[in-house]
């Protein structure tokens, strides 16, 4: 008697157990925690987050979080130790991501991210194409950024231009805007951006394209995409990806979302599309 009350009682520890670390499991997905690489202000991604977090929230029926970091290396490691859930990622910081969880997922990139691009930029009128840059200042974005930094250095580096000896100085802004910024203001004499930030901060008219022109622009590459850590409930990603296909330019309300985005519309996205991205910071010393 003895033996079945103990027996009993382990299985109903065991059973009560199961069923808590079953209720951990619910309560740490009833917020879905999100965040971006800060390649602009932190206000701007905010504000760009804030009417595509409240439609989340609507598909998925769970509140969205957008939980702010303070550089890229931040953001590959909270969804390495699982704090972050879904972040936007630069097509680099993916690379770094993934290899570092090794299950990280990517599941959607806006049809432009297919064939992004990077705008090289100057105030100097006589400024051309980077021949006429030999001895000048130059600025990249993030260390870490794939199309302030990764992706034009490596096309550079296919014309044998090598950044740290060609320029007289190389500097890094952080941000994308702030590289914009940069060079408006003559801080540096030309400098390299995100194509779509470019094309956003003209239209804004943020910057002043009186004094500064674009100069050049890379050939194409894969970029940005929304990904998911791999241990989150694979339920709750496909309801994620599907939320973000279903956006809809056709629609007024999801068109202010996409436009917010800078997206036509968002499409699937796989691992493979990086591989390009992760031979380019391999050959540029930035993987080992």
């Amino acid at each position: 008697m003895l033996k079945r009350t103990l027996t009993l009682a382990a299985g109903l520890a065991l059973s009560f157990s199961a069923v808590v670390a079953q209720a951990a499991d619910v309560l740490a997905t009833e917020v879905l925690k999100v965040t971006a690489i800060p390649d602009e202000a932190p206000t701007e991604l905010l504000r760009k987050f804030k009417p595509l977090g409240a439609y989340l929230e609507q598909q998925l029926g769970m509140k969205v979080e957008f939980m702010p970091v303070a550089d890229y290396p931040a953001v590959v490691e909270a969804i390495a130790a699982d704090r972050i859930d879904l972040a936007w990622l630069g097509g680099f910081t993916f690379v770094q991501t993934r290899l570092k969880t090794g299950n990280a997922i990517p599941l959607v990139q806006r049809e432009q991210d297919a064939v992004f691009t990077s705008k090289f930029i100057s105030s100097d009128p006589a400024v051309k194409s980077l021949a006429d840059l030999k001895g000048k200042t130059f600025a990249f974005g993030s260390v870490s950024s794939t199309s302030g930094s990764l992706m034009p250095r490596y096309f550079m580096q296919q014309d044998k231009i090598v950044p740290e000896t060609y320029f007289s100085r190389v500097a890094f802004s952080g941000a994308h805007d702030a590289t914009a910024a940069w060079v408006e203001a003559g801080k540096v004499d030309a400098g390299v951006l995100n194509a779509s930030v470019w094309d956003k901060l003209v239209a804004a008219g943020k910057v002043d394209t009186k004094k500064v022109h674009v100069f050049a622009t890379t050939p194409t590459y894969y970029d940005y995409n929304w990904t998911v850590r791999g241990s989150l409930d694979p339920e709750l990603a496909g309801k994620i990806k599907a939320a973000f296909l279903a956006l809809d330019p056709a629609k007024p309300e999801h068109k202010a979302i996409l436009d917010l985005q800078a997206a036509s519309r968002f499409i699937e996205t796989k691992p493979e599309n990086y591989k390009g991205i992760e031979e380019a910071a391999r050959a540029a010393g930035l993987l080992k």
